[in-house]
């Protein structure tokens, strides 16, 4: 691939308002921005998207940063590499970290589609060309007025943030604004094995599905769940390569799978788990991490695939900030979005906003 240099900002972007869920509220988003060159000039953009504090995964930013600059840069072997995946092969042998192990192959997986003249949707097989999409609703959320601006551009999902033993009553205040949203909770992994019963009186609610309800990994409990209840439970947080999925599938923990190319180390693993869902009859949707139009124009092309079969967390630009990274920015109309031509993840990326954000970075020639 001709790689001449990687670069590394780590940001501070200021949200619209606060992103609010049960380990707390976030009012600016701290991400690192992947930038890699090649010899003729060319530039790859991707973006390390874990949090400030391992609420989410065990992943920070701080450590995301520190594996980046002192291990995963230095030990690749950047002049052998022909091909995005065998950045993740070289990588693999370090456990886990999938959030800095992500952002870096994103970046060099946008290069590739730019060094071949395709946008990054049709180089991994992409055939949609325009996107459903949906959206989520945190804890900070006005919901009335947040509902109500929400159906005006159409989303055709609904996640709703939620509180432990707060969450019937939540949804039934959602339903009594819009009584056929179409409408999910997300558990984050609050839940212990005493709540199984109070999960199941959700069952006589409708939702779309019960989002990661107990711990990471704890495909058994998950797994009594889904025995007790028709709403489809969905894995997020479980789910971090294509092994967790085919567990998961066989056991009967979930019914449904969020894939996120963060969460799972990149597009080379997310690849995987898309073609297994797809194989398996597996429903599938594109998630989201609060990010900017990097990530999400990454994730726009990955949901452009035909195993996904649930509107992904692809909000519009606006949702979350008062300038994006990219442009033009993301916009949503009827519940939709379209998917880029341009080479590469096909928006222009705002460097010079980059530069203001940045509060430390480093460069590195290979």
């Amino acid at each position: 691939m001709n790689i001449s240099s990687i670069h590394l900002k780590r940001i501070k972007m200021p949200l619209k308002k606060p992103f609010t869920t049960h380990a707390g509220s976030v009012s600016k988003r701290e991400l690192i921005i992947v930038t890699v060159h090649d010899n003729d000039g060319r530039k790859g953009f991707g973006e390390v998207t874990a949090f400030s504090t391992p609420f989410y995964t065990h992943e920070t930013i701080d450590s995301a940063w520190e594996l980046l600059h002192k291990l995963f840069i230095p030990i690749v072997r950047w002049s052998t590499i022909s091909h995005p995946s065998e950045l993740a092969d070289q990588l693999a042998v370090f456990q886990g970290n999938q959030m800095a192990k992500a952002g870096l192959e994103s970046a060099l997986w946008d290069l590739f589609a730019k060094q071949k003249k395709q946008s990054l949707s049709k180089l991994i097989g992409g055939t949609r060309e325009e996107l459903d999409v949906g959206v989520v609703l945190s804890l900070s959320d006005s919901l009335k007025d947040e509902i109500e601006y929400c159906q005006r551009i159409g989303y055709k999902r609904y996640k709703l943030k939620v509180e432990k033993y707060k969450e019937k009553s939540a949804i039934e205040q959602v339903k009594s604004y819009a009584p056929e949203l179409p409408l999910m909770i997300d558990g984050n992994g609050t839940y212990d094995a005493e709540d199984i019963l109070h999960l199941q009186n959700l069952d006589e609610l409708g939702l779309m599905m019960i989002e990661q309800p107990f711990r990471p990994g704890d495909f058994y409990l998950h797994q009594q769940l889904q025995q007790k209840v028709s709403t489809p439970v969905c894995l997020d947080e479980s789910i971090s390569c294509q092994e967790d999925i085919i567990q998961a599938h066989k056991l009967g923990s979930c019914q449904v799978a969020n894939i996120k190319i963060s969460r799972v180390g990149g597009w080379t693993e997310a690849l995987k788990l898309h073609d297994y869902c797809l194989h398996q009859n597996v429903p599938s949707w594109c998630g989201g991490m609060v990010e900017s139009g990097i990530s999400r124009a990454h994730n726009i092309a990955l949901a452009s695939l035909d195993g996904f079969t649930i509107a992904g967390d692809i909000s519009a630009s606006s949702r979350f900030w008062e300038r994006d990274l990219i442009a033009p920015e993301i916009t949503v109309t009827e519940g939709k979005v379209v998917v880029p031509e341009k080479p590469g993840i096909g928006f222009d990326v705002d460097e010079d906003y980059i530069d203001f954000l940045t509060i430390t970075r480093n460069s590195y020639s290979v």
